[in-house]
């Protein structure tokens, strides 16, 4: 079983590359414009990007998402992105850590503080649907005494999972089991979607939950459905992948509907963000900070200047973008006047899906 997990995880490095599975429509953010001011009235050198995320105080309001780890390719690319966070003062989150839970030496592949010792924030990952697998507080707790961590994702993912060979596809009672096992950690927990985006009513669920906050993953990024259809040869669930390509709720609306149920906890907006524009928007819209994953794998299989050198591009845009609405912190994203666009233009990009379009509240 271990063995499957490592070459999975490596299989899902490999399909996340291909533009086959970015979701097949205009990404959301696109469709936010915030207001121009061509009288800011400041310095560009004024604006302050700092942030500080469940305590630590990063540089930008960017997290280097969850990919990968579990794996000797998996570290590699894990030790390029650490030393980018680590030169940057960035956050960054580690991929799903089940691999390590269920062989406790590939630990290393996830020890990113072992790769970089200066991370300010390192944020770890299980799958919310393992605690109805067996995995409990126990199994969590002693994962990080292996390797400590500043805080834990728990991942949502049915629609990844349904269609995975072999994924876990009961979820029966797992708010429950979530409710009592968040209750009973030493360490900050956040929920996280991995790009199907959450819902109204989802959000209100599990804003109930005892969890320091939430990362809404909207449809816009890599479609999970996708990747595991390609996995899936002919089979029905592989059809339906490839159907549902497009399927959930996009990354604006998500994080709108989470920083609406979660309040003054932290909201994380990921899902496609690929630009200093996208992270300039999604800060508008309620989030507090931004993740990025798959603009950054190419980079970090190069190295890390090369994963340094994107950061930096991306960084430098939502300088632009904030200096441009007369935005001096990343607070003040959220005063500045927004408008979306009423007719989209045709999303590039493959699948069969309807591919809808923005759905912007102004």
């Amino acid at each position: 079983m271990v063995e499957d997990i490592q070459q999975r995880k490596d299989h899902h490095l490999s399909l996340c590359l291909l533009d086959e599975v970015r979701a097949p429509m205009v990404h959301s953010l696109d469709g936010v414009r915030l207001e121009y001011d061509c009288l800011p009235e400041m310095d560009f050198e004024d604006v302050d990007l700092s942030t500080v995320l469940f305590g630590r105080r990063l540089s930008a309001p960017l997290l280097i998402g969850a990919m990968t780890g579990g794996s000797e390719a998996g570290a590699e690319i894990n030790r390029n992105l650490a030393k980018a966070a680590q030169e940057l003062r960035l956050g960054m989150c580690l991929g799903s850590q089940r691999a390590m839970i269920e062989k406790p030496d590939l630990a290393w592949t996830y020890d990113v503080r072992a790769m970089a010792d200066g991370l300010p924030l390192v944020v770890g990952n299980l799958g919310a649907i393992q605690l109805n697998k067996g995995i409990g507080v126990s199994e969590i707790r002693e994962m990080m005494e292996r390797l400590p961590l500043d805080v834990l994702a728990l991942h949502l993912n049915p629609l990844q999972e349904v269609i995975q060979p072999g994924g876990d596809t009961n979820w029966r009672g797992l708010l429950d089991r979530l409710r009592d096992v968040v209750s009973r950690l030493d360490v900050d927990v956040i929920l996280k979607e991995v790009g199907a985006g959450v819902c109204g009513s989802a959000a209100e669920k599990l804003a109930t939950l005892p969890v320091a906050g939430i990362d809404a993953a909207g449809v816009g990024g890599t479609s999970w459905s996708m990747v595991e259809a390609l996995r899936a040869g002919n089979s029905p669930a592989a059809q339906a992948g490839r159907s549902l390509a497009w399927f959930g709720v996009d990354t604006a609306r998500s994080i709108q509907n989470c920083r609406a149920a979660f309040g003054d906890r932290v909201v994380i907006g990921s899902g496609g963000i690929s630009t200093g524009y996208h992270m300039a928007a999604a800060l508008s819209l309620g989030a507090d900070a931004v993740a990025v994953s798959q603009p950054l794998l190419a980079a970090a299989r190069e190295g890390t200047r090369e994963v340094v050198a994107t950061l930096e591009a991306m960084i430098y845009e939502l300088k632009v973008a904030m200096f441009c609405t007369g935005a001096a912190k990343v607070p003040a994203l959220r005063k500045v006047a927004r408008t979306s666009l009423s007719q989209p233009r045709p999303g590039p990009g493959p699948g069969s899906g309807p591919g809808p379009g923005p759905g912007i509240v102004p």
